[in-house]
């Protein structure tokens, strides 16, 4: 078998293979894209890189292709959750009449016609100060080409087999755990005599319900932020809720791990808790898991952000209308705590964010997590306790 690879094709393998094996970038599928590899890195500062081979051979052609790499980027963009994406364009193939600007809407254009060329632009070394190291490879024609195929392989099959360990099914023991606690508290207040479509709100009080600011007792209220999660208002509160968690638990509790999993359930509801002691009546008290189930499904959002290829289009297209909706009938209708949901929401992003989302989150993602969930809970106990 002969193989040849003329330059043009040995500028493109070298390229995709640093930006893949030594830049963490991932391929971007679209249709119709002919002669041209899109890449994605979203925590980069250029988060797409493009390189294209297919020839172009004046100005006119060369705006038309910015153009049309403008309207995908915005489709990426919303894909990505991004408000803003710097785009890089390497072009392996311009005629010698077309003249480009480097920076256009974003866009960073290099035009280069050997591969060390790439030195002239001070703007790519300095994202990528190691990009012309693999220069130094001797290798060319069919050598090369295999080299760089089974270094992208080898990285392929690498990214491969953390997705299979994250999204692989394991026993949610934790979930199952919650949800029997919540049923067998439940049916321990209504073996007491006490109605179970809706239990009297003195009850739930004498039981742990959360309680506003200013009925709050500072000598022994404090375990009502957790005992009031436990606790529901009645059978359909607690089938609703606890079907929530039975969906959303397993999944969360699979992605993230056990431990992680209940400090983010927890947390969020302790979040949710704070919060809507600011805004609860004294006349009211509060209960139920929906504060948690709120922070697990902001959990899914920033996991899902993390692993957009695999997730992006059902949080986008399911997830955050789900909460959106369930937010605005919360606003709609009475007996329901929003601030609850809203706490936990806030609480469940900030907690993942601390506790990080395996093979992606960096140790200053986490560091900002931890830094701005004590600022959020700060915030909250001194409103409710201090002011």
């Amino acid at each position: 078998m002969n193989i040849t690879l003329n330059e043009n094709d040995e500028i493109v393998m070298r390229l995709i293979h640093y930006f893949i094996t030594d830049q963490g970038y991932n391929p971007v599928l679209l249709h119709g894209a002919k002669d041209e590899i899109w890449l994605e890195k979203n925590d980069a500062d250029y988060k797409i890189v493009r390189i294209v081979s297919n020839y172009i051979h004046n100005n006119e052609q060369f705006q038309m292709d910015i153009y049309r790499t403008s309207q995908i980027l915005k489709k990426i963009k919303k894909k990505m959750f991004s408000l803003k994406m710097n785009a890089l364009s390497i072009f392996v193939n311009l005629g010698e009449n077309v003249q480009y600007q480097n920076n256009i809407n974003n866009i960073e254009c290099v035009g280069i016609k050997k591969y060390d060329d790439l030195s002239n632009f001070e703007n790519v070394l300095k994202v990528f100060p190691n990009i012309l190291e693999i220069e130094n490879d001797e290798k060319k024609g069919l050598e090369l080409f295999i080299k760089l195929t089974d270094d992208i392989n080898k990285k392929n099959i690498e990214e491969n087999r953390k997705a299979e360990e994250i999204f692989s099914k394991k026993k949610p023991y934790i979930t199952y755990t919650l949800l029997a606690i919540n049923i067998v508290v439940f049916i321990m207040i209504s073996l007491l005599g006490h109605e179970m479509w809706q239990i009297e709100p003195s009850v739930l009080y004498k039981y742990g319900a959360l309680v506003s600011a200013d009925n709050f007792t500072k000598n022994s209220d404090y375990l009502r932020l957790i005992t009031s999660i436990f606790l529901h208002g009645g059978i359909l509160h607690l089938v609703f809720n606890m079907y929530a968690l039975y969906i959303i638990g397993p999944q969360l509790e699979s992605f993230f791990g056990k431990v992680k999993f209940i400090i983010i359930y927890l947390g969020s509801a302790i979040c949710g808790n704070l919060l809507s002691m600011l805004f609860l009546s004294s006349r009211y008290v509060s209960v139920g898991a929906s504060g948690a189930i709120f922070g697990l499904l902001g959990s899914l959002i920033y996991f899902g952000y993390h692993y957009r290829v695999y997730l992006g289009s059902v949080i986008k297209s399911q997830i955050i209308p789900l909460i959106a909706v369930n937010l605005f009938i919360g606003f709609m209708m009475s007996g329901i705590n929003n601030f609850a949901h809203i706490g936990g929401l806030i609480g469940g992003i900030l907690l993942s964010m601390a506790v990080g989302v395996k093979y992606k989150s960096h140790k200053s993602d986490q560091i900002n997590g931890i830094v701005m969930s004590l600022i959020f809970v700060g915030f909250l106990v001194y409103m409710v306790f201090f002011r």
